[in-house]
């Protein structure tokens, strides 16, 4: 199996990565995606220990797909899917750790799974391709912050084809057929009729008024 592993990288004294690495399933060490997109958020403080990554976003060809990882906050900004995709990714993996603030009510905590559910399953459609989220379980900060687990894979249509509880640690294998991929860039081209002549807004912070 290939292992998407994870890691607090120390890329020297006082530098931190919020890193992932990928381990071929003969072993080999493929390389390693650093977490582009650095939150700030209660109990996470993430840009105090996190240096943006400056590798890029990257593809790994591994024995059984290419696949694309962003890591948690990444999985918010559709540019990133996007690139990763173009990049020639068959599926997204999103390494994540979110949870909910235990002083919150029912109504909230299940309004933002929805959104952070639905934002991924955007990207799976968007780009026409499978995306599995892996999040975790569990409390931290003294049970002040209760991770929403949820782990769920999507198929290039957005559709859910497993969804892990919100509680417990699970291990689940499901077959992706990959080939959908083609069927569905095949009816809905998206990448076919991109107009890239007229993105170069997107680069830009917030387009103000001349």
């Amino acid at each position: 199996m290939v292992i998407i592993a994870s890691l607090f990288e120390k890329r020297t004294e006082g530098l931190y990565h919020n890193t992932t690495a990928v381990i071929d399933a003969d072993g080999k060490y493929l390389g390693k995606y650093r977490k582009m997109h650095i939150p700030d958020d209660p109990a996470y403080y993430e840009k105090f220990y996190f240096t943006p990554g400056d590798l890029g976003y990257k593809v790994f060809k591994t024995k059984f797909a290419t696949v694309g990882i962003l890591i948690c906050w990444d999985q918010w900004y559709p540019e990133a899917s996007r690139i990763t995709a173009l990049m020639g990714a068959d599926v997204l993996f999103y390494p994540t750790a979110i949870g909910w603030a235990t002083t919150q009510d029912e109504a909230t905590n299940t309004e933002q799974y929805g959104a952070w559910q639905t934002i991924q399953r955007s990207h799976a459609v968007a780009n026409g391709l499978h995306v599995v989220s892996v999040n975790r379980v569990g409390f931290e900060q003294d049970g002040a912050m209760k991770f929403w687990g949820g782990s769920f894979i999507a198929n290039p249509l957005g559709t859910i084809l497993y969804q892990a509880s919100h509680d417990k640690e699970e291990v689940n294998v499901l077959e992706l057929d990959l080939k959908k991929t083609d069927h569905v860039r095949t009816h809905w081209p998206f990448l076919r009729d991109r107009r890239i002549d007229s993105y170069q807004p997107i680069t830009k912070r917030f387009i103000d008024e001349d």
